[in-house]
């Protein structure tokens, strides 16, 4: 098997194929496709390294959240200095309608940003933006003649286009379009969005064939994620009666009558890892489902759509060959998933363990026939922790560990209570080694998480400080040696002022006769 690296580079290997655009449904070339009919996403890889225009950061500081929200504040605080306005009776003093004036002189330039930013097109098509237009364009003349013209005649129409501008309120309480897309932009980050044809979606193509999207949310939760509403108007207008819907959240559902019920769900808690053969048989009932019909498509979501779903998704790409090996499916779902134009925070399969997988799954699919192989039965014999020098006490004593197989915890051990374990700290070597007394026999999807009572040392995913999966077919000579970069949470470089370099966790077996 392929040995593990972190997959935050610019590189990818070449797949077996030259990629080339993803089209529209029914668009599609024989002449264009690689093997099993998919095509690689190579329109956003090419866009990555193109410029960022004027336009695009005009955009994103006009959707931005704060500045919607700034814009919000503007509205009301013009709105209350209208209402002191009507009620003074000193026509004379000008200093609240110079206000106004300012402030509908923002609400002008705020919307010719927008108008620039979104082009014409896009604009005009959002009816809530043509009322934005006129109101603010009506609320501007009206404004300047009752500031520069004093006519009392005019009072009276004055104060009515002035209150035609509460309409931007009742707007933006009612509709909450600027606000939420603001807010969608904030919790999807730097995840590249699809933003076509009236969408806009935490969701892109990875192929023609296979999406990966954020969790579709219903109640206040859609305020900031995907509206499960409009993910079903987008798929039954891409692509009606040809798709089908992976869950893979084991936290949270939705009813299935949406998408019309079809949806499959794989139980899979966040930040880690699919059982092996939940993995495989995702990929065998996605295959059979893509083989029904050239036009089927499947959309794979967790929570934010790039963990848990590239995990699936990047053994989906294994199973067609779309790629050499494990690791290049694993840079290619990182870079179509990161938006390199918005931020360079990594947005693919970040845990070591969630990469071990896929890299597993190469190896079923390579030497198993894609089936799951016999789980061999072992028994832990030691645990080594290496250089603990500054990691809590320094000596391991505040350390504990949980182990499960599968979603079943069969083991607890406390190291400085010497519960169901000998510890012995050797300073000399900077080595914990740990002796379980009466460890179980485990097989198949095994799980360590490990645990400090020391605040000194941080905790990340599972709330640990670290954690790993193996499985036990996949164990070579009876050991496995994981170093930092290796284990969940100090795989992340800003953990390294605790856990220094030569930090590792190996675990030595013994094999058992199976039963």
């Amino acid at each position: 098997m392929a040995k593990y690296k972190q997959f935050r580079d610019d590189s990818m290997e070449s797949p077996r194929s030259t990629p080339t655009d993803v089209e529209a449904p029914g668009d599609r070339s024989e002449s264009n496709t690689v093997e099993n009919g998919h095509k690689l996403n190579s329109t956003v890889l090419s866009a990555q390294d193109s410029e960022v225009t004027t336009g695009i950061l005009l955009k994103r500081f006009v959707e931005h959240l704060g500045f919607r929200l700034f814009s919000f504040f503007m509205i009301l605080v013009d709105i209350i200095i209208l209402i002191i306005d009507m009620s003074s009776s000193e026509k004379s003093e000008k200093g609240y309608d110079i206000a106004a004036l300012c402030f509908v002189c923002f609400f002008l330039l705020e919307l010719a940003l927008r108008l620039y930013a979104q082009g014409p097109k896009e604009f005009f098509t959002k009816w809530y933006n043509v009322v934005d237009f006129v109101v603010v364009i009506l609320s501007f003349i009206t404004t300047v003649i009752y500031v520069s013209i004093e006519i009392s005649g005019y009072v009276k129409l004055i104060v009515v286009g002035r209150i035609v501008r509460v309409a931007g309120l009742i707007r933006i309480c009612t509709e909450k379009k600027n606000l939420t897309r603001g807010a969608r932009l904030v919790v999807s980050e730097n995840k590249r969005r699809y933003q076509k044809d009236g969408f806009d979606l935490d969701l892109v193509y990875v192929t023609d064939r296979i999406i990966a999207m954020s969790y579709p949310s219903s109640g206040k939760m859609s305020w900031y994620r995907n509206p499960i509403k409009e993910v079903e108007r987008f798929f039954d207008t891409k692509h009606p009666d040809h798709y089908r819907i992976y869950n893979m959240c084991s936290e949270r559902t939705y009813d299935n009558t949406h998408f019309h019920g079809r949806i499959e769900r794989v139980l899979i808690d966040d930040h880690n890892v699919p059982l092996l053969k939940d993995g495989i048989e995702f990929v065998h009932s996605a295959q059979e489902f893509l083989a029904d019909d050239p036009q089927n498509i499947v959309a794979v979501h967790c929570k934010g759509g790039k963990g848990r779903t590239g995990t699936m998704i990047c053994m989906l790409l294994v199973e067609n060959r779309l790629f050499e090996s494990a690791q290049a499916s694993l840079e290619y779902f990182g870079n179509i998933r990161t938006d390199k134009t918005v931020g360079s925070k990594f947005q693919g399969v970040e845990t070591p363990s969630q990469n071990r997988y896929v890299e597993y799954f190469e190896e079923v699919k390579e030497n198993h026939h894609g089936e799951l192989p016999e789980e061999i039965p072992l028994k832990v014999s030691a645990i080594r922790i290496y250089k603990l020098t500054g990691v809590g006490a320094g000596t391991g004593k505040d350390f504990s560990c949980e182990v499960f197989q599968g979603h079943t915890r069969v083991f607890e051990m406390d190291f400085g209570r010497q519960m169901n374990c000998q510890a012995d700290y050797r300073v000399e070597a900077d080595i914990l080694e740990v002796t379980p007394i009466n460890f179980p026999v485990i097989q198949g999807d095994v799980k360590f998480r490990f645990w400090c009572l020391s605040t000194s040392v941080p905790r990340g995913y599972e709330d640990c400080p670290f954690y790993f999966w193996f499985h036990t077919s996949f164990i070579k000579n009876n050991r496995l040696f994981l170093q930092r970069d290796v284990l969940d949470n100090p795989h992340k470089s800003k953990t390294w002022k605790v856990y220094h370099e030569g930090f590792a966790v190996e675990l030595l077996f013994t094999p058992q006769t199976r039963s």
